[in-house]
């Protein structure tokens, strides 16, 4: 009976190993891909080429990068605090991994009678868990800032610090709606309810996703989103025209890498969340579940074949709504000015965080009468 634990304990922790090792990988994989997304989106947008020199259509260009980044010449000023301006690009970018680890990406499998769940942990406050390792990102900021010991560096990190403070607050607040109509602070069980039917249009049934239920809760998350990644109209804390680069200004090479990526990491985890809060997760697209049929009567698909086939469709439809989410963020740098700080801060806390109550408010009497 004990040999019998261990074995269980074994496998759990082999499946574990695999999933966390299976994000790693593609969150790496994201950060390229998203740097060239942006070269081509931001010339796309103003009428020019773009990158297209190295590789088709530039796609090698990202790569050329890397190596640019790995074989840099990285020299330390002697003024800065030398053992905290090592640590914080490494503050900045292990919250961004860690974050996406309670993000659902399919549903679940069942292999030799264990259910697997594709989510590397299936917390039971797995909202609260996001929240709380997504503000730890903002220690790198304000240690990158005040370990530069430049003072355009520590006004950038001073302005990150009151900007992520201001809009968690809201972000935070948008999402108590959600958890009065799904009931659960588990984002497994928020997409599963978003599964359900909301209501049927003759042939065509409405599912129950986070933006039907809360349009209001969406623009508040989806706009606190861009504060807390530091993404324009929000970049506040690299305002280039008067800080020059902001908290990072004193970095060069894979360190100034590494605050890039957190960066593109961020926007990830951002995106999975609005997919999975607001969009069904991996819920399928309507039509994707007849294809899905077809597909596995076509192949006379069953058991753990049927059952993969599913997940692939399921992790096709996340991944399809994540990127769009960040095509969003590449769109709307290139679309809105920055704001002026004055501004940003109005819009947080007499903007934000009243809508925020309110949305509040009108989704408890909402649901208190069973409208929702």
């Amino acid at each position: 009976m004990h040999n019998s634990h261990e074995i269980l304990d074994t496998f759990d922790w082999i499946v574990t190993g695999a999933k966390a090792a299976f994000l790693v990988i593609v969150l790496l994989q994201v950060v390229p891909i998203m740097v060239w997304v942006e070269r081509r989106g931001s010339a796309l947008m103003q009428n020019r080429l773009g990158p297209n020199r190295v590789g088709p259509l530039g796609l090698f260009q990202s790569i050329a990068d890397v190596i640019k980044m790995l074989w840099k010449e990285e020299p330390i000023s002697s003024h800065v605090d030398r053992f905290y301006y090592l640590l914080a690009p490494v503050v900045s970018v292990v919250p961004a991994f860690m974050t996406f680890a309670v993000i659902p990406f399919a549903s679940s499998i069942t292999v030799a009678g264990r259910t697997i769940q594709f989510q590397v942990a299936d917390l039971n406050v797995g909202l609260l868990y996001v929240f709380a390792i997504a503000s730890l990102g903002v220690y790198g900021i304000i240690m990158a800032g005040w370990a530069s010991n430049n003072k355009y560096a520590m006004l950038g990190s001073l302005r990150s610090s009151a900007q992520m403070i201001s809009y968690e607050l809201s972000m935070g607040l948008s999402v108590i709606g959600l958890i009065l109509v799904f009931s659960s602070l588990k984002l497994g069980d928020i997409v599963r309810q978003q599964g359900e039917i909301l209501f049927q249009l003759g042939p065509i049934a409405i599912p129950k996703w986070g933006i039907l239920i809360q349009p209001l809760g969406f623009l508040i998350f989806l706009t606190a989103v861009f504060a807390e990644t530091n993404r324009l109209p929000f970049d506040l804390p690299e305002g280039e025209s008067e800080l020059i680069a902001g908290y990072h200004l004193e970095y060069g090479g894979m360190k100034f890498a590494l605050f890039m990526m957190a960066e593109y990491l961020n926007m990830t985890t951002a995106s999975g969340l609005l997919a999975t809060l607001y969009f069904g997760g991996w819920q399928l697209f309507p039509g994707m579940g007849l294809l899905l049929k077809w597909f596995t009567g076509f192949f006379h698909l069953e058991g753990l074949g049927a059952d993969g086939l599913r997940i692939l469709f399921e992790m096709t439809s996340f991944g399809i709504k994540v990127g769009f989410f960040m095509w969003v963020f590449v769109w709307v740098r290139w679309t809105l000015p920055r704001f002026r700080y004055d501004q940003l801060m109005d819009l947080g806390w007499r903007v934000m965080l009243p809508l925020s109550l309110a949305n509040i408010v009108i989704t408890g009497v909402l649901t208190y009468y069973g409208w929702i």
